[in-house]
């Protein structure tokens, strides 16, 4: 029996070092598994990236500006279509097209001014005489400001209607300066004139209301914007960047952002629409802007106190509060002021031009890049500047796509937003359409609206987790002009901090407004977002943003004299965003680091202890949970860090990328509470939400401190306390999404 079974044993031994020798023999050893193996496992090629960054081309790029500036392209105009038929033929190019190109319509709530009754702002005298009248078109210093496309300046969704009355100065029309106003003016049917700068453009009017005021004006002041100069004759355009004294901002007038009469909905042409009078955030009165050649000689008449320090402005005459109304001595004594605003409210379809570059592992994620294509005249800087940027870096991809040298391992989608001008239109109703879907698979979004604002330094903003892509990209592109510096090391020199874990880098911002397309993506959807571009220098100029801003100015002449000559910042631009895009669709990992999250939310948590700690505990409300809340956080990605650091890239299994890059994808949807700002529309974000506070902390727990403090009311108070929970509950669930517990 014995015998038997060691013979057994041997023929069984015998039999599997056969069939090893035959496997291991026999076996193809050019093949080591499924063809799509290699494919599921490779990371983002570095040497790819290099051969991208040599490809971007500024001439390209100033070609492109051309193109799109050739006409005035305001939303839903005959200029607005040909941008949309450009960005269709390019994305469809046989050579260098995406994989997919279309247009996505909507029919949207828009205010225009009418061609025919031009509004009119004038003075009149006791006898009704018409004694002045302000400039209704800009000054034309070349033909392009004399194409009858150009579009009177004006409040967009300013009401129709007359005002008259005596003038005010009210600064920049915050809720304080009309409250200053109002120490020792009667400001029942008056009109206010205001700078732009300090509230939001609706908001001017909107603060004015309650204390009676018939009608606002708005203007650009030369001290905001100009460093002070005024002359068209050889200090401002078109002698300078600086703005001509007749330029006027036109501007969406509107606190919301998304189409007016569709909240929460996608505006198609069957969609619910609200009633016109339930529409909220708009002007209740006429408003009208206007140049600062006018504005000067308003003002510089008006009679009453001195106006504050802080009032004063760039013209050379002291601000005064006004009469209400005009000094005895100036011609326009006891004359009103009159606004005859014509304005039309209309549904007008407006179209996104979307494009896609499908992935090749995993299609249903995406990274999303974008900027709005309409602009309020030519609009070189803005958007164009974006839009020329975006155009190479798409010819540059489709070129390599259609090559077929390259596939991204996610979908990449590209978004050119309609209606962005009248607040930010096209993009949240994108979101509001696909609000599903971009949820659960969107990685990141990129947007670059104005691509350059002058050719000093990259800006950059963003959820913190962004922070280390943008530095690795922004180390790898040459800073413009400079042959042996990074635009890192150029940005670091500008503005930076110094953070706990890095030493000293460059600042990125944080994307609190709703100042661009990144609005709904951050703020409605919770999607991890960034926004980029090249800027000026802050030492030297005080301008709040480039002079020709929304202006008939902003012109190719322009752009290419004064903002970037040779289009060499442009290229900086398209060449780190570039990078940062094909680092986000192709590693294999995702490239966004959470524990600059938790430094983040450290920081927020220290001013808030320093701020509001001994307010809150007087009224027996501890900060407690939030303090520990956040150390969660902290443990949870310091955990996750070890996590993928011990990770053996080759060897793991695609599931265990699939699983960590879903946490790292959803972050900052754990972060998102649908009620807890219910009068802030498409604010859902409790970290990133706009705060009235003024404080670098948690924006909602701010403002319901300063609220609770200022009143003493319990329910104020108890506000605070939910704000707190919320707070902290927020990011209690943000650290269990990041940990592998079940």
């Amino acid at each position: 029996m014995l015998k038997t079974l060691l013979i057994g044993g041997v023929c069984c031994t015998a039999v599997f070092v056969v069939g090893i020798l035959i496997g291991h023999f026999g076996i193809d050893k050019s093949s080591s598994g499924p063809a799509w193996l290699s494919e599921v496992n490779k990371d983002v090629d570095e040497s790819l990236i290099e051969a991208f960054l040599s490809q971007v081309d500024n001439n390209e790029i100033g070609k492109n500006l051309k193109e799109l500036t050739k006409v005035p392209h305001m939303a839903t105009t005959a200029g607005d279509e040909e941008t949309v038929q450009l960005m269709l033929k390019r994305w469809g190019d046989p050579d260098s097209g995406l994989d997919q190109a279309w247009r996505e319509e909507y029919q949207v709530y828009l205010s225009f001014p009418d061609a025919r009754k031009p509004n009119k702002v004038t003075v009149v005298g006791p006898s009704a005489s018409t004694l002045y009248t302000v400039r209704e078109k800009e000054k034309p210093y070349f033909p392009d400001q004399q194409d009858p496309e150009v579009v009177q300046p004006y409040a967009a969704y300013s009401p129709a209607g007359v005002a008259m009355g005596k003038l005010v100065y009210a600064n920049q029309g915050k809720p304080t300066d009309y409250q200053t106003l109002n120490e020792t003016l009667d400001l029942r049917g008056t009109i206010a004139i205001t700078r732009y700068g300090g509230a939001g453009r609706a908001a001017k009017a909107i603060n004015a209301a309650p204390y009676g005021v018939a009608g606002v004006l708005v203007y650009t002041d030369p001290k905001d914007i100009n460093d002070g100069l005024m002359s068209d004759t050889k200090e401002t355009y078109p002698y300078s960047w600086y703005l001509p004294p007749s330029g006027v901002e036109r501007g969406g007038f509107s606190t919301q952002y998304g189409d007016l009469l569709t909240p929460y909905l996608a505006a198609k042409e069957k969609t619910y629409r609200i009633p016109k009078e339930d529409i909220t955030g708009i002007p209740p009165i006429p408003i009208q802007p206007i140049g600062f050649e006018d504005a000067y000689i308003l003002i510089c008449e008006l009679g009453g106190t001195v106006a504050p320090a802080e009032w004063q402005g760039g013209f050379n005459c002291s601000y005064k509060f006004g009469g209400p109304g005009f000094q005895d001595s100036s011609l326009f004594n006891n004359s009103d002021v009159k606004l005859r605003i014509f304005n039309t409210e209309v549904l007008k379809n407006s179209s996104n031009v979307m494009g896609m570059i499908r992935g090749s592992v995993e299609p249903d994620r995406y990274v999303i890049y974008g900027n709005h294509r309409d602009s309020w005249v030519h609009g070189a800087i803005d958007p164009s500047s974006g839009t020329s940027v975006m155009l190479e870096l798409t010819r540059v991809l489709g070129t390599m796509l259609k090559k077929g040298t390259w596939r991204p391992r996610r979908s990449i989608i590209f978004g050119s937003w309609g209606a962005e001008e009248f607040g930010l239109i096209g993009s949240a109703e994108y979101t509001e359409q696909y609000m599903t879907k971009l949820s659960e698979r969107t990685v990141a979004y990129i947007n670059v609206d104005i691509a350059v604002f002058a050719n000093a330094t990259l800006r950059a903003s963003g959820m913190p987790s962004m922070q280390h892509i943008i530095f690795t990209a922004a180390k790898q592109v040459q800073a413009p002009g400079m042959d042996s510096t990074s635009v890192y090391e150029n940005w670091i020199k500008y503005t930076n901090r110094t953070s706990p874990t890095h030493g000293v880098i460059p600042r990125v911002g944080y994307l609190t407004g709703a100042g661009s397309d990144y609005a709904a993506f951050v703020h409605y959807l919770g999607i991890t977002s960034m926004d980029m571009s090249y800027t000026y220098d802050r030492t030297k100029t005080n301008a709040r943003i480039y002079p020709a801003y929304h202006t008939a100015y902003d012109t190719f002449h322009y752009a290419s004299t004064y903002i970037d000559p040779g289009f060499h910042s442009h290229q900086a631009v398209a060449r780190v965003a570039g990078n940062i895009l094909l680092r986000l669709a192709d590693s294999l990992l995702l490239p966004l680091n959470c524990t600059d999250y938790a430094e983040s939310l450290e920081d927020y948590l220290s001013v808030a202890v320093n701020l509001y700690q001994d307010g809150l505990m007087a009224q027996d409300i501890s900060m407690e949970p939030l303090k520990q809340a956040v150390a969660r956080f902290r443990k949870a990605t310091s955990d996750l860090d070890k996590v993928i650091t011990g990770l053996d890239l080759k060897n793991e299994t695609p599931l265990t990328f699939r699983k960590i890059n879903d946490r790292l994808m959803l972050l900052d949807r754990a972060f998102l509470n649908p009620l807890a700002f219910p009068d802030l529309y498409g604010h859902r974000h409790v970290i990133w939400t706009p705060s009235t506070a003024g404080r670098s902390t948690f924006p909602g727990l701010a403002d319901a401190f300063a609220k609770a403090q200022s009143s003493g009311l319990t329910e104020d108070w108890q506000q605070a306390h939910y704000h707190l929970s919320v707070l902290s509950q927020a990011i209690d669930g943000a650290a269990y999404a990041l940990s592998d517990e079940s």
